[in-house]
């Protein structure tokens, strides 16, 4: 095995020498980035114009003592390593998502992007194996999202809250429980499952398909148990995943959301006005639960996820056609005995457990009169 401060001496070196445009190997230092990356188990690699490579360990942003790069050196090191539909994408609108293998190193999501009319990337390191509901800390109920059986189940959370890895958690916890037909639509995929008592086919759009509203079309004919799409970003997309959830499968999506109240706005507010109140008919048929997550700090290092979770009934469905989502929380303590539970309570829990600090806790909770009466 390569010594990493060999490996860094080397990469200081190539990209010196990239920035003064003596090379142009495409990769030529990208490689050796994405290996010295594992090596330090960072979580991602941030490549900004003006700035040397930086890598986020442990939640902090670290620099490193190499030369800084232009617009033009980010794009030489990433778009080579893209695959064609990504480097279309970017050529075309300036953005481009894809996953990168790197045999012997691990999997990585790459979004290359544009700031300030120059190239940037965000890298991400994804995991090996998908991850276990158990190893996950998540709140006690966050399970029973597992046994659900059909309609729409919603994981919203901010970016880097761990949504996906909560969501693949429970699809891997379905796998190895249940015999079932599962199809993930994903952009790029993220977890690679392998077939436990279920068969799962998973469907990487750009390469398998051209875009989410298709796969999802032809996801549908192929008799699926449940179906699992990466990220809901478009309107045409939401509603083949509503009527989906109408009519009797399972379907799994995560929203960029940071309550319960936002993730349901999020579906309706992107329609038209006068879809809309259409739009809330439907997802007040198809919605079975709405579960938002967030990460917070752990005392002596790392993070702790805590969540609020809302089993979908018929007073919540009312809330919804009614466009009154405000009581939406209210519904989570009349739900409770069916395995509803507020972020309050869990935020209390955890302090409780002396896994975070009360700080913390206070300025995550959203119902401040609530969390301090879940602490007693």
């Amino acid at each position: 095995m390569s010594d990493p401060i060999d490996d860094l001496d080397r990469l200081a070196d190539e990209l010196e020498t990239l920035s003064r445009g003596v090379i142009r190997a495409p990769g030529a230092g990208l490689e050796r980035l994405l290996r010295l990356m594992a090596d330090r188990q960072a979580s991602d690699l941030l490549l900004v114009a003006g700035e040397p490579p930086a890598f986020r360990i442990d939640g902090h942003v670290v620099r490193l003592e190499a030369a800084s790069l232009d617009g033009d050196d980010i794009e030489h090191l990433v778009l080579p390593e893209l695959v064609g539909h990504a480097q279309r994408a970017y050529r075309e609108s300036g953005i481009a998502d894809a996953s990168l293998r790197l045999p012997g190193v691990g999997r990585f999501r790459v979004n290359l992007h544009r700031e300030r009319a120059r190239a940037a990337a965000a890298i991400r390191m994804l995991p090996r194996s998908v991850p276990r509901l158990a190893t996950l800390d998540l709140p006690p109920g966050a399970d029973g999202l597992t046994r659900i059986t059909s309609g729409l189940v919603l994981i919203g959370g901010a970016t880097g809250s761990g949504k996906t890895t909560t969501m693949a958690a429970l699809i891997e916890e379905i796998n190895r429980r249940d015999a079932k037909h599962i199809i993930t639509i994903e952009d790029p995929i993220e977890f690679e499952h392998t077939n436990q008592r279920s068969v799962i086919q998973q469907i990487e759009v750009g390469i398998d398909a051209p875009d989410f509203p298709t796969a999802l079309r032809s996801a549908l004919r192929q008799a699926p148990d449940i179906i699992v799409i990466g990220e809901m970003r478009d309107p045409e997309t939401m509603r083949i995943a509503l009527a989906a959830g109408e009519t009797g499968h399972l379907v799994f999506s995560t929203l960029h959301t940071t309550d319960l109240s936002s993730t349901i706005a999020r579906l309706t507010d992107s329609f038209p006005a006068e879809r809309q109140p259409t739009i809330r008919q439907e997802i007040a048929a198809s919605l079975s639960a709405v579960y938002v997550q967030t990460l917070l700090p752990r005392v002596g290092g790392g993070s702790v996820p805590a969540a609020q979770l809302l089993l979908v009934g018929y007073g919540a469905r009312q809330h919804i056609r009614r466009n009154t989502l405000q009581h939406l929380h209210q519904e989570i303590t009349i739900s409770r005995k069916f395995g509803s539970f507020t972020l309050e309570e869990c935020l209390a829990r955890l302090v409780k457990a002396g896994l975070v600090d009360r700080t913390d806790a206070i300025v995550r909770a959203q119902h401040g009169d609530e969390f301090e009466h879940a602490m007693g």
